[in-house]
């Protein structure tokens, strides 16, 4: 059975002009519980009254968190994971925040790095050049492979 807003608005606008100030009011402070009509038909009453209506003012949830929208830059691509995920490391330990992209793409078939670009890993703009700097130190610091000896 659906509820015809306008009939459950009379009904609510009626129900509220019988009560007392204070019923009113312990109505608003319990508001979070209440139709979308219902607010609107107590919000009418209360400023019929002359009542506060502070106690009506929809405050943002504290457990909803608004994502938040970054502007990562990539600083480098890696087609091998293991290399992604240790790079990623070496930022972090040095307190710089970056995230991989594509990781789980390649995580679930290595074939897609080629037609995705590979895992990138993105930092903050303003901490694009101490990452840079400090991944370019990590490769400088990666030992060559020694040469199998040749049949000796």
């Amino acid at each position: 059975m659906t509820i015809d807003p306008e009939q459950e608005r009379a009904r609510l606008t009626e129900s509220y002009s019988h009560q007392t100030d204070g019923e009113l009011e312990q109505i608003a402070t319990q508001s979070d519980g209440l139709s979308d009509v219902a607010i609107e038909a107590l919000r009418s009453e209360m400023a019929k009254r002359g009542l506060t209506q502070d106690l009506l003012i929809e405050e943002p949830d504290a457990d909803v968190i608004e994502p938040e929208f970054r502007n990562l830059i990539v600083v480098r691509s890696f087609w091998n994971l293991l290399e992604a995920e240790l790079a990623k490391g070496a930022l972090d330990a040095a307190g710089i925040e970056c995230f991989l992209f594509d990781d789980n793409m390649i995580r679930m078939d290595w074939f897609n790095a080629n037609a995705i670009g590979g895992v990138k890993l993105r930092v903050d703009p303003q901490n694009a050049d101490a990452a840079n700097q400090i991944l370019d130190e990590c490769a400088a610091n990666v030992p060559v492979a020694d040469e199998p000896d040749s049949g000796a």
